[in-house]
């Protein structure tokens, strides 16, 4: 995801991916730098924790469009990314005093034992659920990219890496179906003719950074002084608040059926609320809730949502969340999905620094064995070093995981979607530097005044409220990439179950751009869901 500028206004233009930076914080800070991160599968410090105060609160409230909001300038490094920071300092794209090892089947405790002393380490406590793969805590001051390669060199180890940290990707801007030129840009009205909006029988999951699912009460401490970006103000510790949460008015009431199986991998429990925005708008682009005379309108729009929270947001790190968004995290949340009914996964998130995920990608396949499609961002780095997301690596050889890029309104690819062998197909993702404001993609979420206190003065900062909402523009591979789940869950509907079937049908029938044939830029072309539906006969 791109980053952007932290100005005193408010500004909702945020760039989204699978990458980078969500926000504008580089850096959670706590007198200088906040977050802890110490050893163990937790990843980080102990005391933190969270509690439901009552699942009652006032109706959400919906401020409406928010086109007034003038875009603003990306940060002079636009491809910094926002990780954790522990005590001593250090930025890393990693979590020190642990890394991620699977040992092959057969392996004896003895060399286990062989294998964690090599790296002064130790296994960690238990194995966390949805994990086929271990965590090993090693020394805080060790080499952490030394230690994984030295225990992907014995002979006993599948493999062995750190434990990146993954992110959000966004930008936000600006009921409204005439303002979402998306849809008419692929043809979505003849497409919904042949398949609308298909129905509740198809779950897709949405492994993010929360969704504006439930209306709930939840208190949190905030116990240190932070700072947004380095060098910037010093905003104090609130200590105990309590935050209260409204489902989205456009993605279904509070307690609904239209929520199955929320799952919070950052918090360890069934509450994957939304402290950031990001989840929520992607969610709206698969699924709002379309021909109900309000707001606007969602690819897939009578499927059901299963909330997976994997990504961390600057709340989260303020109100030090027990586990960060990283590689092992990615990859639980995957399985989980795949385990509990999930016909589709969205990844709006990944990261462009680091070395191979390995666990991720395993844990894909394990997904698409069991019939789930998967779309991931392609990243947002095209003008800040073109660093595809890691998370897309083995998008080749991975039939049923297709990486998206990103265009804008005038369907020439986003000065920021990254370029790569990965990219197989294309979609709308919004390009306000070429359009403007509302050249971004339309979707409704959570009221960033209200939610974003810390872009105020430090006179004015509070706690945030994450029961209000907005229509809001925002770009990025993050918003492209939901496209083509909700054209996934379409094609599902009607029949098309295998993952790599699904595939296949997308490129077939996209629309070529950029070079002929397949191109580093638009893959095989940008989506066409009403000429796939037709070419593949399928009709009412």
């Amino acid at each position: 995801m791109g980053s952007m500028t932290c100005s005193g206004t408010k500004a909702h233009l945020r760039q989204g991916y699978g990458g980078q930076a969500l926000l504008c914080a580089l850096v959670i800070a706590a007198l200088g730098l906040f977050t802890a991160i110490a050893q163990g599968q937790s990843g980080q410090g102990g005391g933190s924790s969270r509690q439901l105060v009552h699942d009652t609160g006032l109706a959400p409230i919906d401020v409406g469009l928010r086109d007034h909001d003038a875009p603003r300038d990306a940060r002079t490094a636009a491809d910094t990314h926002r990780v954790r920071a522990d005590r001593t300092g250090d930025v890393l794209p990693f979590l020190r005093g642990s890394v991620i090892v699977k040992f092959k089947a057969g392996t004896s405790s003895g060399a286990v034992s062989s294998a964690t002393s090599q790296v002064a380490g130790v296994m960690a406590a238990g194995r966390s659920g949805w994990a086929v793969f271990d965590i090993v805590d090693i020394p805080m001051d060790s080499d952490v990219e030394a230690a994984a390669a030295t225990l992907r060199a014995r002979p006993d180890v599948e493999y062995a890496q750190p434990r990146y940290l993954n992110h959000a990707m966004a930008r936000p801007n600006d009921p409204l179906y005439t303002n979402q030129w998306n849809f008419p840009a692929i043809d979505m009205e003849r497409a919904w003719d042949i398949q609308p909006g298909a129905t509740s029988d198809i779950i897709v999951a949405v492994l993010d950074s929360g969704v504006a699912f439930r209306t709930t009460t939840l208190r949190y401490n905030s116990r240190f002084p932070f700072r947004i970006t380095e060098g910037g103000p010093l905003y104090p510790a609130l200590g105990t608040v309590d935050v209260p949460f409204a489902a989205a008015p456009e993605l279904g009431a509070s307690g609904s059926t239209r929520f199955v199986l929320p799952r919070d991998f950052i918090w360890d429990d069934d509450l994957p609320v939304d402290l950031d925005s990001h989840g929520t708008h992607v969610t709206g682009t698969i699924g709002q809730l379309t021909n109900n005379g309000v707001g606007g309108a969602g690819m897939a729009y009578n499927v059901r949502i299963m909330p997976v929270k994997i990504i961390q947001g600057v709340w989260d790190d303020v109100f030090d969340s027990p586990f960060a968004g990283t590689d092992d995290v990615v990859a639980r949340g995957i399985r989980y999905a795949a385990d509990n009914g999930a016909k589709v996964i969205n990844l709006s998130i990944g990261r462009s620094v680091g070395g191979a995920a390995t666990v991720v990608t395993e844990a894909m396949r394990y997904a698409i064995g069991r019939g789930v499609f998967i779309a991931v961002a392609s990243g947002n780095t095209r003008d800040s070093g073109n660093r595809p997301n890691r998370l897309g690596d083995d998008a080749a050889t991975i039939d049923g995981m297709m990486v998206v890029g990103a265009v804008g309104r005038t369907l020439d690819a986003a000065y920021y979607s990254t370029t790569s062998a990965n990219v197989e197909i294309a979609a709308p993702g919004g390009d306000q530097r070429a359009g403007g404001g509302t050249a971004g993609i339309l979707q409704q979420t959570i009221n960033l005044d209200l939610l974003e206190t810390f872009e105020r003065p430090v006179s004015q900062f509070g706690p945030p409220r994450a029961d209000a909402f907005g229509f809001y523009y925002f770009q990025g591979t993050s918003m492209a990439v939901p496209h083509v789940s909700g054209f996934a869950a379409l094609l599902m509907q009607q029949g098309i179950t295998s993952p790599a079937a699904i595939e296949a049908a997308i490129k077939q029938f996209a629309t070529d751009k950029g070079a002929a044939g397949r191109d580093d830029t638009f893959g095989y072309g940008l989506i066409n869901p009403r000429a796939t539906l037709r070419g593949l006969g399928l009709a009412k």
